[in-house]
């Protein structure tokens, strides 16, 4: 089996937007972002008595070796209003993750091996978007962690600011964490990178919960690889005028503990976060214009 995805199925500064439509080409109006309580989920905006096409969300959630907790996941992840697709990513797992997600009702593909969890995401959004209808809107892409149980349905305030236009990204904040064993650093590095290249200060800038529209998603890609993809994807998609929100979400996940596990996870996190921040940084000096000498 080759590294690439394999089909393994079965039966992918914040402020109003312009009244007016931009001129072709023209960059976006960069607005700045700004946490949001959770918005009560409503019906979708189609029905036969609009016309209008009824807008769907896709689940996309990248696991290794989470045979234990990947069933409740995907199960909770089904009742999410809108959702009518969850797929799992198994990123080259050493137990069952696969079986399990796929009999718990997920479509699932298969890396043959460990890519991280950026090419994870990237295959996903692929696959959804071979799945998407030609005659419909591209789905809202939900990508949430492999680890959530069933706390995974509580990802859906998540949706409606996505869902209604008022954002293009929105990031869940969690509430603190039983058993985790972090002091900030990381999570400290990569907010003050974040507000430095956009302006923007996130609360919890590493969330990997996040809702985007298929259009957002393509905007970030190529993502960040390792763990700075989230804020690889923050900073690209800011700078670019998209809007993003916070939204508080009660969800449980397991925690990187202060045993060297948890500390050896949290230099590879920090490691991450400085490459995708100096990328970065590096992009912004190589785009900047030149004076005349």
């Amino acid at each position: 089996m080759t590294g690439e995805a394999e089909d393994r199925t079965e039966g992918r500064p914040v402020g109003d937007r312009p009244a007016q439509e931009q001129e072709p080409g023209a960059p976006r109006k960069p607005r700045r972002s700004q946490p949001q309580q959770p918005a009560p989920l409503e019906a979708p905006t189609t029905t036969a008595r609009t016309g209008r096409t009824r807008q769907r969300v896709a689940v996309v959630i990248p696991a290794k070796d989470e045979s234990r907790r990947i069933a409740a996941t995907v199960r909770s992840a089904r009742a999410i209003p809108h959702v009518d697709l969850v797929l799992v990513v198994d990123d080259g797992s050493e137990d069952n993750t696969q079986h399990v997600a796929r009999e718990a009702g997920a479509v699932v593909v298969r890396h043959s091996h460990n890519r991280g969890k950026a090419a994870a995401m990237e295959t996903g959004a692929a696959v959804v978007a071979m799945r998407d209808a030609p005659d419909r809107p591209p789905r809202l892409l939900l990508f949430i962690d492999g680890d959530l149980g069933d706390t995974a349905v509580n990802t859906a305030p998540l949706v409606p600011p996505v869902l209604e236009g008022t954002a293009d990204v929105s990031i869940a904040l969690l509430p603190p964490q039983p058993g985790a064993g972090g002091r900030g650093i990381v999570v400290g590095a990569a907010r003050r990178a974040i507000q430095a290249l956009t302006g923007w200060t996130p609360t919890q800038p590493l969330s990997g919960m996040r809702c985007l529209t298929r259009e957002a998603f393509e905007a970030a890609t190529p993502l960040a690889r390792g763990w700075g993809v989230e804020t690889g994807m923050t900073i690209d998609l800011l700078r670019k005028g998209f809007v993003a929100v916070e939204v508080p979400c009660d969800l449980r996940h397991r925690p990187s503990g202060s045993d060297l596990r948890g500390q050896m996870h949290r230099a590879a996190q920090y490691r991450d976060v400085q490459l995708a921040v100096a990328a970065r940084r590096l992009r912004s000096i190589g785009a900047a214009p030149r004076k005349k000498g």
